[in-house]
């Protein structure tokens, strides 16, 4: 059942925690569903599951549209500016957030719906991976400050795609760099930034990021099983 490997992951988490002497109550688990059915995404939401995830925006907006329980749901891919009127009312977090462009964009569109805040994060690249988006660490702070003057996005914290590897000790390094970051922008005390979350690690790495700070792990494969690229 699908529960139970969500529950594995969940105890891997808390091992993880004991390690870094974390409370697990800290992390919230994402259940990366996509390409996979809702009748998947509705079994766990049965069991309480409440935060799923999300790549593209299409996918996300018809399983928004037909799921029969209300659940979180997280945008994590890479978000094209003419897409954000289709998602920005009906997603908790957006995670990709890589431009003042985009920033602008979001707060756009929330400007018409009324809405008073949209919470996002800032992707960053630590691992400078041409087929990754994300900002370069050294231009974050930068481009968090532009964005923090808009009136209706409001920045949660940094999310990072880490390299995949082999040995996710290779990661190590990026997720500890990630955190380090957090804390200096956080000791900045810029108005409007909060950098309460850090969205990094994946299925293949998710213990090492919890052990170097990460309060938001994103879990396709370890959860759901391999996918199905070709739907």
């Amino acid at each position: 059942m699908l529960i139970d490997q969500y529950n594995q992951v969940k105890e891997n988490v808390k091992k993880a925690c004991e390690r870094a002497g974390r409370d697990p109550r800290d992390v919230t688990i994402i259940a990366v569903s996509k390409t996979k059915p809702l009748e998947m995404i509705e079994e766990l939401r049965k069991a309480k599951v409440k935060d799923f995830g999300e790549n593209k925006v299409q996918e996300l907006k018809e399983k928004y549209e037909k799921i029969s329980w209300p659940v979180r749901w997280h945008l994590i891919g890479h978000l094209q500016t003419n897409k954000v009127k289709y998602i920005v009312d009906k997603v908790a977090l957006i995670h990709s957030v890589d431009s003042v462009h985009l920033a602008k964009q979001i707060d756009k569109e929330a400007a018409k719906r009324q809405m008073k805040e949209v919470p996002v994060l800032i992707q960053v690249n630590f691992a400078h991976e041409d087929t990754k988006f994300g900002l370069a660490p050294e231009e974050t702070e930068n481009v968090i400050k532009e964005i923090a003057a808009l009136e209706h996005v409001k920045i949660k914290g940094l999310m990072q795609i880490a390299p995949f590897v082999d040995d996710p000790e290779e990661n190590r390094k990026y997720f500890r760099a990630m955190k380090q970051l957090s804390v200096d922008i956080k000791n900045k005390n810029f108005d409007n930034v909060d950098m309460s979350i850090l969205s990094m690690g994946m299925t293949n790495d998710y213990e090492v990021a919890v052990e170097e700070g990460a309060t938001m792990i994103r879990v396709g494969t370890g959860i759901f099983g391999e996918r199905n690229y070709s739907i």
